[in-house]
């Protein structure tokens, strides 16, 4: 978390103490306590962005692009097939999840080589950016596990990486943005994206490749307008309700909020705190960290032919330090980013259709639940007390992280959280899931 967040988040809970403003502890208090006024954050863009964003027809399109499963080669895949709401607007399908979380595309054969990033509240993350903080410089923004969706194309991120899978021989597997609009004006919602085209200034006079980067150009702004729509931008989690003084905590749930605010430096990353002007929390600082989290050995991307994966078994995630080495602004920066991945808001973080669903955690899926990965944040670093989470090694410890550079040792690693601290923890994680519903 940067320093000036961290400022901020103490001067607000300051400013709420001394004006007297308490959030309730039990159910009748909540019952009793008058709403707690909060607004929704603003949304990364300038201005003709953000209109673009909210614009109910836009939504609209974008949400039957997201939907239509013909928009792959051969036809079956849909942005839903990796970013569904049951999962919190990641991935749906049970199986795929225990084996890997790495998911298919229209090529069955094909895999990536990361679990899918929640398609929630992604539309906040401001255009990849450096900042300098006591001498360090850190990026901030973009979307991808890596920071190569950077808003720079479209003006917000979520709409440069709505394209990319469409593009991407082990998702969509479309050829080019030609493919992609010819696909999309064979639709069924053709008319409706011809008007919505016409609407926002496509110039017909224009050549043809200038025609198709433009109608591609909205095609991706339609599926960030959809994913900034109340639909998937919900603030719907039982914590909301709280923020709202609509519900109240349990004990467990209170006291896992207090560990995540202090001993177990969680917020430090992912801050949970209403903003300066009463914004709800997104629960990322939009940064980048290695974590030390080992490859993961159920990754089928290491399985990959080398015309998809060139390096075989010796292929290194190097994250964030991946995707500045092809950009000449930023590649002096290489070094000091290997291994690092994009902070994700843990906002739907345990959100599943049942209890038997499974879910993975980590950019590569390397965690097979929450219990697992909360304790690899409290014992990295030293002899793991808890012997039945995943992710151990035969002896008992946490393997050796697939990339050594950079790794976080501030914030995590050693944080000596009892067990019961840690089931606290997962206790107020939980409140994180959309879908609450207020007595």
């Amino acid at each position: 978390m940067r320093f000036h967040e961290r400022v901020l988040t103490i001067l607000c809970a300051l400013v709420l103490c001394s004006a007297g403003c308490t959030l309730p502890n039990n159910p009748q208090e909540a019952e009793n306590q008058p709403a707690v006024q909060v607004q929704l954050p603003r949304a990364s863009g300038d201005h003709q962005v953000l209109s673009l964003l909210e614009d109910p027809e836009l939504q609209n399109m974008g949400e039957k692009i997201f939907f239509d499963n013909t928009l792959s080669d051969p036809p079956g895949v849909s942005c839903s097939t990796c970013h569904d709401a049951v999962a919190g607007w990641g991935g749906p399908d049970s199986a795929v999840n225990l084996a890997g979380n790495i998911y298919p595309g229209a090529v069955p054969t094909r895999f990536g080589n990361r679990k899918p990033s929640s398609a929630a509240y992604a539309t906040y993350a401001p255009i990849l950016h450096t900042e300098l903080e006591e001498d360090d410089v850190l990026f901030v923004g973009g979307n991808f596990w890596d920071g190569r969706a950077t808003g720079q194309i479209l003006g917000n991120p979520a709409a440069d990486q709505a394209q990319q899978p469409f593009l991407n021989p082990v998702e969509h597997n479309l050829k080019d943005a030609a493919h992609v609009v010819a696909c999309v004006e064979k639709s069924a919602y053709a008319g409706e994206f011809a008007e919505l085209c016409k609407r926002l200034g496509l110039d017909k006079t224009l050549d043809a490749p200038t025609q198709i980067q433009l109608k591609f150009g909205y095609i991706g702004l339609a599926l960030a307008a959809f994913e900034q729509s109340g639909k998937v931008n919900a603030f719907t989690s039982k914590y909301d309700a709280y923020l709202r003084g609509r519900a109240s905590l349990t004990a467990s749930e209170q006291r896992g909020l207090e560990l995540f605010e202090n001993k177990g430096k969680c917020a430090d990353c992912h801050p949970s705190s209403l903003g300066p002007d009463g914004e709800l929390p997104l629960f990322t600082d939009f940064t980048y960290d290695n974590l030390g989290i080992p490859a993961n050995p159920d990754n089928p991307w290491y399985r990959m032919p080398p015309d998809i994966n060139p390096l075989g078994r010796n292929w290194i995630d190097e994250g964030l330090g991946g995707f500045l080495k092809t950009q000449p602004q930023y590649a002096a920066y290489v070094k000091d980013n290997l291994g690092k991945h994009r902070v994700p808001t843990l906002r739907n973080v345990d959100k599943r259709p049942d209890a038997q669903f499974e879910k993975r955690y980590g950019h590569n899926g390397y965690f097979p639940d929450l219990a697992s990965i909360t304790h690899f944040y409290n014992t990295r670093d030293v002899k793991p007390f808890i012997k039945h989470v995943g992710g151990l090694d035969a002896q008992g410890n946490w393997p050796q992280p697939e990339v050594a550079d950079n790794v976080n040792t501030d914030e995590m690693g050693d944080l000596k959280l009892t067990e019961q601290e840690e089931n606290d923890i997962l206790a107020f994680l939980k409140t994180l899931n959309d879908g609450f519903e207020a007595r």
